[in-house]
């Protein structure tokens, strides 16, 4: 097996000596064969790769063998197909997997978002789906378009609010995909802060270019709420869904909650968590004047302890995420500190929870990799969606589109 134009180490593999652009668009060929990914592919292997077949089955075993363990249905035994935009780590993907659907086509920027999507999926994501060599690989014929892309207010003082006013914002590229693509149904996920954001004019906005520049059927956006469906989190998001008009449909239902009883000891680790896990007193103490401060204020502001039978605050990216998701576990035999830090390891029992809970916040299952540093973890869970109210609003969505479907999920 050799490489021809590559200053590939021995510790790289075939896939990691290539750019990040040749290595979304191998790993989508390889995994698709769509047309688009062809003739990107074709030019790899010439100016990479010798193209034997002791070269294909080495990257073939890299791919889907080796690290890989959610690698969705296969081309032709697929229910449906998607695109998953602003991918995150693959919420949406494994949702929509679970039912049966292949995705064609993701997109994600975060550099260590895509070491995890990769290493998980298989795939590597295209990078910025603002440019418009990115979007040039989105594939025809797809029926769902997914997507939590984030919020941004539009320039639309004095004007209609349509579809040229959503221009510079990421949301202009979703509606510019969803006008060239006409999927037959997009689903679109934001934080709950969109309903009030910049006065209620970005979500008037963006309905009305769904509703009258697109022509989507797009019932009234609901939030939903992941602890509905059965993970302990207190996680409000807001659903915007939407239907092609030759779908003809006229009405909508969000999924009901499952009336599931959870919480935070469902989640739980099983074993004894590491000592760095564990906040010191000195930080703790900070912590305590902190919440203390705020409260002298009138503020709730501050850390929080959920207790086993409780559910956890909304797992967010900063703003105290994890301060506010602190728990006790009295399990901790060595309080020797692990890393630097001030003070000495509490022995209240007082810790962060663990990347693998908050993945299970989300929904993710165990067999879910978390190939990243715990600070790029948290910040990875933080952003993604809940797993299992996706997939339940997914399923009334492609019922609606004649797709039916049996939950896959194990």
């Amino acid at each position: 097996m050799k490489l021809k134009k590559s200053s590939k180490k021995e510790s790289k593999s075939y896939l990691e000596s290539l750019s990040l652009m040749d290595q979304a668009v191998l790993t989508h060929h390889l995994h698709n064969s769509e047309s688009v990914y062809a003739k990107g592919a074709e030019l790899i292997f010439q100016n990479y790769f010798e193209e034997t077949p002791e070269v294909y089955n080495a990257l073939q075993t890299e791919i889907f063998e080796k690290k890989a363990p959610f690698l969705g249905p296969k081309k032709g035994t697929e229910k449906f197909t998607f695109i998953d935009l602003f991918a995150g780590i693959g919420g949406f993907r494994m949702a929509l997997q679970e039912l049966e659907g292949r995705c064609i086509f993701s997109s994600e920027w975060d550099k260590e978002a895509q070491k995890t999507y990769r290493v998980n999926f298989g795939e590597v994501p295209f990078g910025d789906i603002t440019k418009k060599e990115t979007k040039e690989f989105i594939p025809d014929g797809f029926e769902v378009l997914c997507a939590g892309f984030p919020c941004q207010a539009f320039s639309i003082a004095g004007k209609r609010g349509g579809f040229d006013d959503t221009r510079g914002t990421l949301f202009f590229d979703v509606a510019e995909i969803i006008k060239e693509k006409k999927p037959k149904a997009i689903f679109l996920e934001n934080v709950k802060g969109l309903r009030n954001h910049d006065k209620g004019k970005t979500l008037e906005t963006i309905l009305n270019v769904l509703r009258n520049d697109l022509g989507y059927f797009v019932p009234e956006p609901k939030v939903v709420n992941a602890k509905d469906f059965g993970v302990p989190q207190n996680r409000e998001r807001i659903y915007i869904v939407g239907f092609r008009a030759d779908q003809n449909v006229t009405e909508f239902h969000y999924p009901k909650p499952t009336e599931e009883e959870v919480k935070f000891a469902d989640i739980r680790e099983e074993n004894v968590v590491p000592t760095k896990y564990y906040l010191s007193t000195q930080y703790f103490q900070t912590l305590i004047n902190h919440k203390e401060r705020h409260a002298n204020k009138g503020n709730g502001f501050g850390y929080e302890i959920i207790p086993d039978h409780g559910i956890a605050n909304a797992i967010v990216v900063g703003g105290m995420g994890r301060e506010r998701n602190l728990v006790l576990d009295h399990r901790i035999t060595d309080y020797t500190p692990t890393t630097h830090i001030k003070g000495t390891v509490n022995r209240e029992g007082i810790r962060k929870m663990t990347p693998r809970e908050w993945a299970r916040l989300q929904g993710f299952p165990d067999k879910y990799k978390i190939p990243v540093a715990d600070a790029s973890a948290y910040k990875q869970f933080g952003n993604s969606v809940a797993v299992p109210a996706i997939r339940a609003t997914a399923e009334n969505i492609l019922k609606l589109i004649g797709i039916k479907i049996n939950d896959n999920r194990k």
